[in-house]
């Protein structure tokens, strides 16, 4: 197996990068390499195995349609998806699609959002809910050195996800990890 990885280095508080945490970043469409990769990550966790996710999405189009295909195969494969749960970007409270969001609790939570307004609502997550970053897991559109700085000290901790092309990464307190996926060996 050969698996090579990158890391990203923090980015400090106070320093959001070039787009900041208030630019209108849309995500990209997700591509079947990461969902397959997505659903792979949550059947290699024993806890999740058992089936029963919440779902929650930015509103564009591409986090829509990215937690609606999750949403479709999950349940193709038997899998329980208990909430779809969706938040505009920028929000007077962040508690509603929190508590309804972590409502539950599901085995696993699945992510697929734009950066600011989840980072957002990761914070009011951990302040509000049981939610769990360890047991949570997030499309290509989260994969980002910003989102430990965004999201505040340890808030997206354990948060795991898939690459847009297959691969995987991970969050280990200010630090994004990405895994490229292994190549098959004939």
């Amino acid at each position: 197996m050969n698996t090579t990885t990158t890391t990203h280095p923090p980015v400090m508080a106070g320093e959001a990068g070039p787009a900041g945490i208030d630019a209108p970043e849309s995500p990209g469409p997700h591509t079947e390499a990461e969902l397959a990769a997505l659903i792979a990550l949550l059947l290699s966790d024993p806890d999740a195995r058992a089936g029963a996710v919440a779902v929650g999405s930015s509103r564009d189009a591409a986090s829509r349609a990215a937690a609606d295909a999750f949403t479709d195969a999950w349940q193709a494969r038997g899998g329980t998806v208990l909430a779809v749960v969706d938040w505009p970007e920028a929000a007077a409270s962040w508690l509603r699609p929190a508590t309804r969001l972590a409502a539950g609790p599901p085995d696993a939570w699945v992510v697929a959002a734009a950066l600011p307004g989840f980072a957002r609502l990761a914070r009011r997550l951990r302040d509000s809910t049981a939610w769990d970053p360890s047991r949570t897991y997030a499309f290509a559109s989260l994969q980002d050195s910003r989102l430990p700085a965004l999201a505040g000290p340890d808030t997206v901790h354990g948060l795991r996800g898939a690459t847009a092309a297959g691969g995987t990464w991970d969050v280990r307190h200010r630090w994004v990890t990405s895994y490229q996926a292994s190549a098959s060996v004939s």
